[in-house]
């Protein structure tokens, strides 16, 4: 394809030279004035068009009638021009005060189809081209077209997919535009290995990586897919492991992919070098600032002497200092921590230096990589935008919110220079995964009424790139049926509010000669206070329906003590959260802890106050053999504010709360055995965590044993004559062992729990299947 650019001057003799500019195999001639006088035309005419407007031409050049334009101009307008993909040619050129411009169009795309693809649909493919129907057909365009295609079938493990093109001529300059595709065979990941690893085997460092071998479920995951961004990012993820576990020196030497051709299976490679382990010396702050007291300071760092050495502790300090720092006026001030290892004691002493750093501000904000989630989504995790003073610990907690959400493989912030000495571009880079589950549960319940209950759920974390999240689940038994609907806002208004709300029913014909009915709604927003703790506001609304078959029959169950339904609760709560853990989905350090406090008696049928709360503590037991241990306490209490309490107002306890008894299996009832609840509750749980023996852990199955105890004693409900039974603090106890796997669906787990300690009217169920979830 060839362009011509000619300018003639009609008002001065001009110098003319020509200089032929080779691009990608395309022969581009441009003739420039090597030296000219300025010149104005009076009007623009375009020849050539048909398709498109003459205003279209006219709007895509920078030369406007009655002001001076150079040569400069001319090249610009030519560019633009191209840009645009109609033109296969443009001739400028100046007769008298009109300036021409001759162009001659591309053909139209008819019609744009794909033929071969099975993995990859249509509408998908769409998205990755640019050619479109009724648009110009542009030969560079193709090209650019044809290598997207390819790389949209190496990012699902087909790196070997062929991709040409037919162009079929239909007439009236437009033509019909065929992918033809050849999606080759799935490569996959045969074998991870590890190189010079002393102190973590094989498999702790598979679990560390995002890549994994390929196995009978990882299509449904795609992990064993080898990519080479995916492969930096696993050496990332290998550096902040040891950095983390005191390996300061820890280096990644190199990481390859060799393609076994016969077979189609790379096996990766990672060859690393761990060092010595260290532990934290002395630890020192210093302040250049006037006005900041370093001894104030020491107070916020979580690097402590003798502690093994972390990254993270080093970070976490440095984000205490600044924005304490910052708070106090000083938004410059920069944190820098010096190391100084002592290789005879093994410690590293850290000072960490508070000065005046130099003064930079963010020029604009620049995302790459996100092929669904929204940049606004991106950027307002930033306590910072365009114009503000640059300041790396916000960036450093920008990143650290950007991973927790988990919508990304990968992120990554990266600085570069702006157009000023004082101006710097933030480069975020980031990597799109799957954030929605599929979940399901059972369980099995050994009383008079047993049976299979069944529970299935759809969750989505980034609602259509907004970041938004979704839940719907439903569940059903012999005789029940349970439907719920969950929505999050985590940005409402514009502000750091999580707003949402939750719809539920549940409906339990389960006895002969009555029924239950409760539905209801909550309303929500959750505020940060600080980065791990946050605080919830609640209002909720319950109807409960008791239908019971003969109103005048005492011996129907709870016709003593329950109105013919409907019955309503209206209650505000406020939940108070901490949460340090290191991970969302298999824990290994932390600790995530709840306290709510709640008030009915905003209209309805119910008058209480309660308190209540559960905490569980994290903790790597054995790192290499990756056992972790985990203890929980939970506790409750409530009290009437207006008399007594209805029977569904009492607390009642989980089949997760002592794992090994129904819900609503233990504490008060009635002597025709139904539950009461209680108004007091405690209890306790011990759990160690293992990878199967045997297992590859890049299948992701584990295995648990865990012991539970507890109590729910006291009772406020008038009995109407009635007495009640097991009013008294009697503990409770079980022990079992629990399989655990991450499937492609979601968390899913399966305990067995044996009752070493209960009363006789209990109600029992060894077998629970359900999510995976221990908060």
């Amino acid at each position: 394809m060839k362009a011509g650019s000619r300018f003639l001057n009609a008002v001065s003799a001009v110098a003319l030279s020509a200089s032929l500019v080779t691009t990608g195999g395309t022969a581009v001639t441009l003739v420039s004035a090597t030296s000219a006088q300025a010149a104005v035309i009076q009007r623009v005419e375009v020849r050539g068009a048909t398709r498109v407007s003459a205003e279209t031409v006219r709007a895509n050049i920078t030369i406007v009638p009655g002001k001076t334009f150079s040569n400069t101009d001319i090249d610009a307008s030519i560019q633009r021009l191209f840009a645009t993909g109609y033109f296969s040619d443009v001739q400028m050129g100046v007769s008298g005060g009109t300036l021409v411009v001759t162009v001659s169009e591309n053909q139209l795309i008819n019609q744009v189809v794909f033929n071969g693809n099975r993995k990859i649909k249509d509408e998908k493919l769409k998205t990755v081209v640019r050619s479109e129907s009724l648009g110009p057909y542009s030969e560079t365009t193709v090209q650019s077209d044809i290598q997207a295609i390819r790389d949209a079938y190496a990012a699902i493990g087909r790196s070997d997919a062929t991709v040409t093109t037919q162009v079929v001529p239909v007439g009236e300059g437009r033509v019909n535009l065929a992918f033809v595709i050849n999606e080759g065979d799935r490569t996959k990941i045969a074998q991870i290995n590890f190189v010079g690893n002393q102190a973590y085997s094989n498999s702790r460092l598979q679990s560390v990586i995002n890549t994994k071998e390929s196995g009978i479920l990882t299509f449904l995951s795609r992990k064993d897919v080898y990519n080479e961004d995916k492969l930096r990012a696993d050496e990332e993820a290998l550096r902040q492991f040891y950095f983390n576990n005191g390996y300061a020196d820890f280096r990644v030497i190199s990481s390859e992919a060799v393609l076994d051709e016969a077979t189609n299976k790379y096996t990766v490679t990672f060859t690393v070098e761990e060092g010595e382990r260290y532990k934290f010396g002395d630890v020192n702050v210093e302040s250049t600032v006037e006005g900041i007291d370093p001894e104030e300071l020491r107070g916020l760092l979580e690097t402590k002497p003798g502690r093994t050495y972390s990254a993270r502790d080093v970070q976490d300090s440095m984000s205490e200092i600044s924005r304490r720092v910052a708070a106090k006026g000083y938004p410059f001030a920069r944190v820098t921590p010096r190391g100084n290892r002592d290789f005879g004691t093994g410690t590293i002493a850290v000072d960490y230096l508070v000065d005046q750093g130099e003064r930079a501000y963010v020029e604009r904000i620049e995302i790459r990589g996100n092929t669904r989630t929204r940049d606004y989504v991106i950027r307002r995790e930033f306590d910072i935008s365009e114009g503000d003073a640059f300041n790396q610990e916000v960036i450093t907690r920008a990143k650290r919110r950007l991973e927790a959400l988990g919508f990304f493989a990968a992120v990554n912030i990266s600085t570069t220079q702006g157009s000023q000495p004082d101006r710097v571009v933030l480069v975020v880079d980031v990597q799109d995964q799957s954030t929605g589950s599929f979940g399901i549960g059972a369980g099995y319940e050994t009383g008079n009424d047993g049976g299979f209950k069944v529970e299935a759920s759809i969750e989505e974390k980034n609602f259509l790139g907004r970041g938004q999240y979704i839940r719907v689940a439903a569940g059903a038994g012999a005789d029940s049926r349970d439907y719920s609907l969950s929505f999050t806002e985590p940005y409402f208004l514009g502000y750091r509010l999580a707003a949402g709300f939750d719809l539920f029913r549940n409906e339990d014909d389960s006895e002969d000669n009555y029924s239950v009915n409760t539905q209801g709604f909550s309303l929500r927003v959750t505020a940060p206070i600080t980065e791990e703790l946050s605080t919830t506001f609640r209002y909720n609304y319950t109807e409960f329906d008791y239908n019971s078959g003969d109103l005048d029959d005492l011996s129907v169950p709870y016709r003593r003590v329950v109105t013919q339904g409907p019955w309503v609760r209206s209650s505000v709560s406020n939940v108070i959260t901490y949460d340090s853990l290191d991970d969302r989905i298999l824990p290994r350090e932390g600790i995530y802890a709840t306290l709510t406090n709640e008030f009915a008696g905003i209209g309805g049928d119910s008058d209480y106050y309660k308190i209540y709360g559960k905490g569980r503590y994290y903790q790597t037991l054995m790192r290499d053999a990756d056992i972790i241990g985990s203890l929980a306490l939970g506790a409750g209490y409530m009290t009437p504010t207006n008399g007594n309490v209805q029977v569904f107002d009492q607390f009642t306890l989980g089949s997760s709360d002592i794992r090994g008894f129904e819900s609503a299996g233990i504490g008060p009832r009635m002597t025709n055995g139904d539950s009461l609840g209680g108004t007091t509750y405690f209890t306790a749980s011990a759990e160690a965590s293992f990878p199967l023996p045997g297992v590859s852990r890049d299948a992701g199955f584990r295995g648990a044993v865990f012991a539970d105890a507890g109590t729910l004693y006291g009772n406020k409900v008038k009995l109407g004559g009635d007495t009640a039974e097991g009013t008294d603090a009697s503990l409770r106890a079980s022990v079992g062992a629990s399989l655990i796997w991450a499937s492609p669906f979601g968390p899913l787990r399966f305990d067995y729990a044996i009752p070493i300690k209960k009363e006789d009217f209990d109600e029992t169920q060894r077998f629970k299947f359900g999510i995976s979830s221990q908060f």
